[in-house]
């Protein structure tokens, strides 16, 4: 073998081989980016299901706060703050003669094909009551 068919077969041509990188390297990339996005969108919804259940709670323990009076609280703010980062949402409050619980559940809307991550918060207190200065109820 000569000097220069050797040289030859060492330089072999690697023309389209970054083609063939791109070919696996992109879909990884995309969907690295696609469950970013689906975090940043779970978290999102955390965040307006965890508004929600304050604001709710706030409305529903003071003295001649309802459960219902909690229920529209939740349903405004979760009107005003935008209901499309948060899906199927289901609000459950409750008052007790001393403790009043606001439950929010729900799913994040689905960036990536079938991945449906689910969204919970709970705020939770003591019923407000006010008693006179002497100590009596």
């Amino acid at each position: 073998m000569s000097l220069h068919r050797l040289w030859t077969f060492l330089r072999r041509d690697d023309g389209g081989s970054v083609t063939a990188e791109m070919l696996f390297v992109l879909p990884v990339l995309f969907t690295l980016v696609l469950l970013l996005a689906q975090v940043t969108v779970w978290w999102h919804a955390t965040h307006i299901a965890q508004a929600t259940a304050a604001d709710a709670l706030a409305a529903t323990r003071v003295q001649g706060g309802t459960t219902a009076a909690g229920q529209t609280e939740a349903d405004r703010v979760l009107d005003q703050l935008g209901r499309g980062p948060l899906e199927s949402v289901h609000v459950s409050v409750t008052r007790g003669a001393d403790r009043a619980q606001v439950r929010i559940t729900g799913t994040a809307s689905s960036v990536v094909p079938f991945v449906h991550l689910p969204v919970r918060a709970t705020a939770a207190g003591p019923v407000e009551r006010f008693r006179p200065a002497d100590g009596t109820s």
